[in-house]
């Protein structure tokens, strides 16, 4: 059984090493509030759901060791929020969580009480996630034939998640209400998360996946391979328009061409309600060498310029409908969105 991605363990924040995988299943601790927003900065921990809970429990971290330094409490946490804040730019549930754990440090009497009251809601933030990936499953699943072959881009399973995950949290649903799933897992280039994460994940959980690199998806599905595609976002504006990793948008794009539903899976979380369409989200521009390298060896020539952007926007129009722990949302988005996020509250 995979761990739990990020949980705590004492005082100490607790997560799978994801850059050891698929090779080992290590998992770190971190005593030290810096070193967990480092971890979001160098993927030990990814995937936006996960981010989030990640830096609840950072910033609970901080709290305690704040409040146990002395001095004013909220300056020093609203510059641990700040630091949070500008680890990765795109995926939303970050900035929900930072904004979450603020709320609850500027309503608490003393540095001792916000302190407590961090922890417990970081541990709220933990217990939610998995309840609601588990709605998401529930409604998704009925989206997926039985025999069903299942394409999915990049990890949106329970490593991008606290756990059970997004888009395999309705592949692990559907497997659960008795239909046969077959996965197709796009390899996703630069970093291979979708070979080295979602292989190794499904392939722990028992499921058959075939892994294919990301110039194939088109080829496959021509072959009437696919009847359905199911991925996760970092972040949905309010008009549908969806950014995720980089090649959604591509494989959006063919799974429309060959009428193959084409969903997002996200928790209402993920939804940018200051944004009305995906022209405003911030796109996270990476290392070259993510590109010109594979595990420190350079594969490309010398000279070469590069280009690396960590994700993409996938127009609402292409989007068959979007899996949220309130239902399966369908266009037209600008309301159905507004409608889940008010039936939530």
């Amino acid at each position: 059984m995979i761990p739990q991605t990020v949980q705590w363990a004492g005082d100490a924040v607790k997560m799978i090493d994801q850059t050891k995988l698929p090779h080992k299943l290590v998992m770190v601790e971190y005593h030290d509030w810096h070193d967990v927003a480092a971890s979001i900065t160098d993927m030990v921990v990814r995937g936006a759901p996960a981010i989030g809970g990640t830096a609840a429990c950072g910033l609970a971290l901080a709290g305690r060791q704040i409040a146990e330094a002395g001095g004013e409490f909220m300056p020093q946490f609203l510059h641990a929020c700040e630091v949070f804040a500008a680890t990765r730019p795109t995926a939303v549930n970050l900035f929900w969580a930072i904004e979450r754990m603020k709320g609850v440090a500027l309503k608490a009497p003393s540095a001792s009480e916000a302190s407590r009251l961090l922890r417990v809601e970081s541990e709220l933030v933990l217990e939610e996630d998995i309840a609601i990936n588990r709605k998401l499953g529930f409604y998704g699943q009925e989206l997926l034939p039985d025999p069903c072959r299942v394409q999915t881009h990049c990890n949106a399973g329970a490593l991008a998640c606290v756990g059970y995950g997004t888009a395999l949290g309705v592949f692990r649903a559907a497997r659960e209400a008795g239909k046969q799933i077959k996965v197709y897992a796009d390899e996703t280039r630069p970093r291979l998360q979708g070979m080295q994460l979602t292989g190794w994940e499904l392939i722990e959980d028992g499921f058959e996946v075939t892994i294919i690199t990301d110039n194939m998806a088109a080829s496959l599905q021509s072959r009437g391979e696919v009847d359905a595609v199911v991925v996760g976002a970092d972040r949905i504006a309010m008009n549908g328009d969806t950014a995720n990793k980089v090649g959604t948008f591509g494989l959006a794009v063919i799974s429309n061409y060959h009428h193959v539903p084409f969903y997002i899976a996200a928790p209402l979380s993920t939804f940018d309600q200051k944004l009305a369409d995906g022209s405003g989200i911030p796109i996270e521009e990476r290392t070259h060498r993510e590109v010109s390298h594979i595990q420190d060896v350079q594969i490309a020539p010398n000279g070469a310029k590069f280009w690396n952007p960590g994700f993409d926007v996938t127009p609402a129009a292409l989007i068959a409908g979007i899996i949220t722990e309130q239902g399966v949302l369908r266009p037209p988005y600008t309301q159905s969105i507004m409608q889940a996020i008010k039936g939530a509250k």
